[in-house]
């Protein structure tokens, strides 16, 4: 695409009133502790659309450039880093910026490419398997063994979940929207699963379940499954809230949530601490990466598109057909 430079040193993608236009933007060098990418591919994350809308703003001091991962190359590193180095191939988990040329994040938050992966697979990677990872292990304090329910199976966040249960012995039941996106997450390691498109899933998750109920139930859903999630929880069970795409306001059952000692946790990733989102990453690259480099896990990438059609790009993602992570290309940009 030809440029018109106008001052500036990097092209972004901007929000102008609902277009999105790759134009250019000021760049930054990498501070203290810092890396500076040259990207090579982002994703798209359901954040990403709601920020569009007004609804997601990023936290004080972040980029008002969407996107929340990336891959590419460090082409900087600030005083102290010592992770990484100019050359490396990495993929990190952004508070914004990554749909653009350049990326300055905090070193804490980069991670090697696997080996054997490519970086457009590696973009897929940062966003989804740190939010699965954060809140099934840290937010639900999953144990070996433990039965969990998945919402929303067929997504970023569930294709990586699903796989991450599998290897850590975590039966899982899973609900998506249609026979094929069900056959597919069970393909990558699902027990069983509820088309939604059928009515409640209660029924069916009750009878994979067993009377004793689930552990942990990983929601993005909220307001519309509240009720049946409560009720198919086990004594001491964790209901994880990670999404409002069935709305914020319902009514909850005070009594059932004192009587089963239910715990009900609201969980966002982007706006935590630098040092919270370190130690996610340090976790993966502890108890993931290994997978992903031998094989047994990996990046679910449904489609890739160039990034100056990022507005074709969400509107593939807002229309619920997706099974796994849409990519956008930005170094051939």
């Amino acid at each position: 695409m030809p440029r018109t430079m106008t001052g500036g040193d990097v092209y972004a993608i901007q929000i102008e009133e609902d277009r999105l236009v790759w134009q250019e933007t000021a760049n930054a060098s990498a501070g203290a502790g810092e890396v500076r990418i040259k990207i090579y591919a982002t994703a798209i994350n359901r954040a990403d659309l709601a920020q569009r809308r007004g609804g997601y703003p990023p936290p004080p001091g972040a980029s008002e450039i969407m996107g929340l991962e990336c891959s590419g190359t460090v082409i900087e590193v600030g005083h102290g880093v010592t992770r990484v180095q100019e050359g490396d191939e990495v993929c990190a988990l952004l508070a914004g910026g990554g749909y653009a040329e350049e990326v300055v994040v905090p070193a804490g938050q980069v991670l090697p490419v696997p080996s054997g992966l490519s970086l457009t697979q590696a973009a897929a990677l940062p966003e989804v398997f740190a939010t699965a990872y954060l809140n099934l292990y840290g937010e639900g304090a999953l144990q070996k063994g433990e039965q969990v329910v998945l919402h929303a199976g067929a997504s970023g966040v569930g294709t990586a979940a699903i796989q991450m249960l599998k290897a850590s012995g975590n039966p899982c039941f899973i609900t998506a929207s249609g026979a094929d996106k069900i056959a597919a997450c069970v393909a990558l390691g699902a027990d069983d699963g509820h088309d939604r498109q059928q009515g409640s899933f209660r029924a069916a998750a009750e009878a994979w379940a067993g009377p004793q109920g689930v552990d942990v139930i990983l929601d993005p859903v909220g307001a519309q499954y509240m009720a049946d999630n409560l009720s198919l929880l086990s004594l001491n069970g964790r209901l994880i809230l990670i999404g409002l795409m069935g709305g914020a306001q319902t009514e909850v059952n005070l009594g059932l949530l004192m009587m089963k000692r239910l715990r009900l946790v609201g969980s966002t990733l982007r706006a935590r601490s630098i040092a919270e989102k370190a130690a996610v990453m340090d976790g993966l690259l502890r108890d993931i990466w290994p997978g992903l480099e031998e094989g047994s896990i990996k990046p679910m990438i449904d489609r890739v598109f160039p990034i100056q059609e990022a507005a074709q790009a969400h509107a593939y993602l807002a229309g619920n057909q997706t099974i796994g992570k849409v990519v956008m290309m930005v170094d051939d940009a």
